[in-house]
């Protein structure tokens, strides 16, 4: 049995290893200049034990996506631990969720270009639901946070609900994601003196905590 144990450990190291270099490889070059070979060679450790643990390209992006997604939220399941996030108004838990963002630019700028390349992919690759259900999964947990901030406020009034808690979720998700990724890949206008991007980002989310604030 202590054989057997040891031979899962080792697998699932191997198995981690090849996720770790491909989010490394697809995050940096993006996921459609890099094969399965690249990353293959890159671990050292071949293409025919890659093929044992992933079935496709598709697979393994989905598989990478997902671990990089699970430390930002373990991030910020420590974040909640130490901010007493039971005892906020809605409108303070709002602000530490939309202070998530600037936290994802922050500390995570890779995970934002790797973001904007698994968008492309996916749709171009018309990568299929199933596929996809780890990833979604996850994300889910982003829209399970929100629904307990919803409900927080139709008690609290201190943040607005008169808008439907779907549009309220997709509208500030996709805002905040939209511009820290911006920022993240470079896509911005930069002055001639130079500019604070977390200066412009603060503004963002404060122009959010103003427009729902109740």
């Amino acid at each position: 049995m202590r054989g057997i144990g040891k031979e899962a450990v080792a697998i699932a190291a191997k198995r981690q290893k090849y996720v770790e270099k491909a989010y490394e490889l697809f995050s940096s070059r993006n996921i459609e200049s890099v094969s399965l070979k690249d990353v293959a060679d890159e671990t050292g450790l071949g293409i025919s034990m890659l093929y044992r643990y992933f079935a496709n390209k598709p697979t393994l992006v989905v598989e990478a996506a997902t671990w990089k997604w699970e430390q930002f939220q373990e991030e910020n399941r420590k974040r909640r631990q130490g901010a007493d996030v039971e005892g906020m108004t809605a409108a303070q838990d709002f602000e530490f969720y939309l202070d998530s963002f600037l936290v994802l630019y922050r500390d995570y700028k890779d995970l934002l270009r790797f973001n904007q390349f698994f968008n492309v992919y996916v749709q171009s690759e018309k990568i299929d639901a199933g596929t996809l259900q780890p990833y979604q999964g996850m994300i889910g947990r982003f829209r399970e946070r929100f629904h307990t901030i919803y409900r927080k406020a139709e008690e609290d009034r201190t943040i607005r609900t008169d808008e439907p808690e779907e549009k309220m979720f997709s509208k500030t998700l996709h805002l905040m994601l939209a511009v820290v990724t911006r920022y993240a890949v470079g896509l911005v206008y930069i002055p001639e003196n130079g500019f604070d991007p977390e200066e412009e980002l603060l503004f963002q989310k404060n122009m959010l905590l103003g427009e729902y604030r109740g």
